[in-house]
């Protein structure tokens, strides 16, 4: 007797296409290919006017890249003073501070100052101004080192930001934005021109080993361009790199045969998740670091130096040691083909709310004699007109006092100046012995052919080849710039 067997369909068999499932494929490949084409267009760049490269920063982002025009500068050092150094005690001398001091300020300053309970009369600086050089600039006592470079300096005295507090002031300065998740300016600077040097990072921090500064790594962070733009973190002490080379030494042929095989892995582990662009700069910060194996600790170990240029960093002694071997770092670094250094101070020695005569006097034995010898060095090698040095902080000082707890004159400090302050440039296309901008008779406010950090930023883009409007990248339907929507202007009048 036979039994009828059920009609039961072969599982691995492919289902037939009916019209419903066909117009669900269709759909769903059609908003994959849209979603795809928002993603790639995402993360597009103009680097050049005529062409816009897509894709999410692969490793050959990295590579040199043509600017928009011929650059002046090929590599930049930023030396940034955390805290908002005083301009009216360092490079703006103002002889009516002298003439009024203690005079009641009746200017209506709500709004203008952080701490209004404590704000005072007007003070004047402590310190004497004279001139140097042959441009014959206005040098404060406390700088007698970088006083004998005077005549490579372009001082802006009148720039001004938007923010008395710390923190957005320092996203401001950094990235162009008051909040966070923007990319800084080092970012920016790699994501239009890439690296020269394919053994070191484009963007390399060189941090207080006292602690971060102020807002910590975000002041490095690539925000929402690739993370491979980010900048990357160098010790001054110990090893400059953790865990760069491998507890034991496989020989000169099993390393390169380890390496190819993981450069293997990680490509069919990233050729099956696209669009990771953490996972693309994680395997490009492996690669980088075997290549580094060898590179950093050539560019990075200072006893290659003489013992004169040692001494003349301030390295070996207090209280220079620390920041000349940044310092002299910046130089290798950029002698190497490294893009954008910066160099940070820890938390914000620059911010002297009380007792100003000796924080300012603390803060420039640190850093002045490692600025001075940092310029002298970048010139006798011939570094200097390429590489870019730019000095100052988030914002400045008020020049009238904020009286500390005990109301003594002596202790008194200065709260925040977002209406004034000053930075100073040298080196590749600037104009040195140069002052430009002025601010009010007692140094409250730029008043004469005033900066913003916008324009800034510009400047710096512009001596670097790169037009500020040009470089951007497609953000959430927005063409994000490090300029924004604002409308800057190059500081023409500083450049060579």
């Amino acid at each position: 007797m036979s039994i009828d067997r059920p009609n039961i369909p072969d599982p691995h068999a492919p289902l037939p296409i009916t019209r419903r499932t066909w117009f669900q494929t269709m759909s769903g490949g059609l908003c994959g290919t849209a979603l795809s084409s928002f993603l790639r267009a995402d993360f597009s760049m103009s680097v050049r006017a005529e062409e816009q490269p897509p894709g999410i920063a692969p490793l050959a982002e990295l590579s040199p890249r043509r600017p928009h025009f011929p650059a002046r500068a090929k590599a930049v050092i930023q030396l940034f003073m955390n805290g908002g150094p005083s301009q009216v005690d360092l490079f703006d001398p103002k002889p009516m501070l002298d003439r009024r001091h203690g005079e009641a300020y009746f200017k209506n300053i709500a709004g203008e100052v952080e701490n209004i309970s404590s704000a005072g009369a007007i003070m004047r600086s402590p310190f004497r101004f004279s001139q140097h050089g042959k441009s014959g600039l206005w040098i404060s006592e406390l700088l007698p080192h970088l006083a004998k470079r005077a005549d490579d300096l372009a001082v802006i005295r009148s720039m001004y930001t938007t923010n008395i507090t710390h923190e957005p002031a320092l996203y401001i300065i950094h990235t162009g934005q008051m909040r966070t998740g923007f990319p800084c300016l080092g970012s920016w600077v790699v994501f239009g021109l890439g690296s020269e040097n394919q053994n070191l990072p484009a963007y390399v921090v060189l941090d207080d080993p006292g602690g971060l500064p102020v807002n910590g790594i975000e002041n490095w962070t690539s925000g929402f361009l690739p993370p491979v733009y980010q900048g990357v973190r160098f010790r001054s002490q110990g090893a400059p790199i953790l865990n760069l080379h491998p507890e034991k030494e496989g020989g000169p042929i099993a390393s390169p045969l380890a390496q190819h095989f993981l450069n293997s892995l990680n490509q069919q582990h990233l050729g099956a998740r696209p669009h990771q662009p953490q996972l693309d700069a994680r395997i490009a910060s492996y690669q980088l670091a075997a290549r580094m194996q060898l590179a950093a600790d050539e560019a990075l170990n200072p006893s290659h130096e003489s013992a004169r240029t040692l001494e003349a960093y301030g390295i070996g002694r207090e209280p220079t040691d620390s920041y000349g071997r940044r310092c002299l770092t910046a130089r290798r670094l950029v002698e190497r083909g490294v893009r954008f250094v910066q160099i940070f101070i820890n938390g914000q020695i620059w911010d002297h709310h009380t007792g100003i005569k000796s924080g300012l006097i603390s803060a420039c034995q640190r850093t002045d004699q490692p600025i001075a010898a940092l310029l002298e060095d970048l010139k006798q090698r011939g570094l200097l007109d390429t590489t870019l040095v730019m000095w100052g902080g988030e914002f400045g000082r008020l020049p009238i006092a904020q009286l500390s707890p005990d109301k003594s004159d002596e202790n008194a400090g200065r709260d925040h100046n977002k209406n004034a302050f000053t930075v100073w440039l040298a080196g590749a296309g600037i104009r040195g012995g140069t002052v430009y901008g002025a601010t009010d008779e007692l140094g409250f406010a730029a008043v004469e052919n005033r900066v913003s950090v916008p324009d800034w930023h510009a400047t710096l883009l512009h001596l670097l080849g790169m037009d500020h409007e040009e470089l951007f990248i497609n953000h959430s339907g927005l063409k994000e710039r490090l300029t924004g929507v604002a409308t800057p202007r190059v500081v023409r009048e500083i450049l060579a």
